[in-house]
């Protein structure tokens, strides 16, 4: 099951720990969902999800500087359960001692950054659906060219990498090389990225792993990217009908969601770079509301219309 240590999330939001003696190592955040424990310090717990990372924003921090003390004895452990992974006070807020303590006797981590709660929940709940969301793992290429990700299949050997060097020569950017990670952020959303051990290379056969970082610049590279498109490339089989108008589109699917899918034939002579090139500007092009195929095809049901009238004339 995905997760994310409480390092991890102390480290990307530079976030200070007020709890130095509590575990951090212990817990794991596996939810992207959060809470606001407002209720729950007005003392009502019924469907309280305690599991979830609780952030404490100015309004429940003025409730708590109300509460008498024992209240607060009260409520404070029920609140602090050793389900909840930690709890961050934004605004740098800083908690009572009380709240501390029973934090540290249940091996809770409490966190304070100085961003406003509004702006911190919706980089926090974004940032966690990206790390916890559901991931696979296909051999590929994944490289984004002119905005578009693109996603290049096939068998091993048939060119995948090559292309994607030329395309990097060409101004486009690698994400991944042979193994991308696939996480489904949204019913609508795939972002693609590329391993840490692999991230930023690429093998080329007869030469070996060339780090396209180091030799052609930090522009050259990116970390994850958004999978608009994906290109299988597939030997030449002249038996088989291939499409040459694109009327209709054809679709592969990851994680339950459809992506536009192109079945590339590979003969001696193509340029692949350039042919994923164009792919990727006429889906960008579809997406903005011009399809070129379906404009040809309007061409000449006019020519033919226009031509039948002439002969009834």
């Amino acid at each position: 099951m995905p997760n994310v240590r409480i390092q991890t999330l102390i480290d990307k939001f530079n976030l200070k720990n007020l709890t130095p003696d509590v575990d951090i190592t212990l817990k794991k955040i596996t939810l992207p969902d959060i809470n606001r424990p407002a209720l729950q310090l007005a003392g009502y717990f019924e469907h309280y999800e305690e599991t979830r990372t609780e952030i404490i924003g100015f309004v429940e921090y003025s409730y708590m500087e109300h509460m008498d003390e024992e209240k607060k004895k009260e409520v404070y452990p029920r609140v602090l359960t050793s389900k909840v992974p930690c709890v961050v006070f934004c605004r740098d807020l800083q908690p009572d001692e009380l709240f501390i303590k029973t934090a540290t006797e249940n091996n809770v981590a409490v966190l304070s950054t100085d961003i406003s709660t509004s702006a911190f929940m919706s980089e926090i709940i974004r940032w966690l659906n990206v790390k916890l969301a559901p991931c696979i793992s296909v051999h590929g290429v994944l490289v984004d060219i002119y905005g578009e990700g693109v996603l290049i299949t096939g068998e091993s050997g048939i060119g995948k990498s090559e292309a994607a060097l030329e395309l990097i020569r060409r101004g486009h950017r690698l994400v991944s090389d042979d193994v991308v990670e696939i996480r489904k952020v949204s019913d609508e959303t795939l972002v693609g990225s590329a391993p840490d051990i692999t991230r930023h290379f690429i093998e080329l056969r007869g030469i070996g792993i060339v780090d396209v970082k180091t030799l052609y610049g930090v522009s050259s590279v990116m970390d994850t990217t958004n999978i608009n498109l994906v290109i299988r490339l597939e030997d030449w089989d002249k038996e088989k009908k291939y499409d040459r108008l694109g009327l209709e589109e054809s679709y592969t699917e990851y994680l339950g969601n459809k992506v536009v899918c192109h079945n590339i034939p590979i003969r001696p002579g193509r340029n692949l770079a350039v042919i994923c090139e164009s792919a990727a500007v006429n889906h960008r092009q579809k997406k903005m509301g011009y399809n070129a195929a379906q404009e040809l095809y309007q061409r000449v049901q006019n020519s033919l219309s226009k031509k039948r009238d002439e002969d009834e004339e």
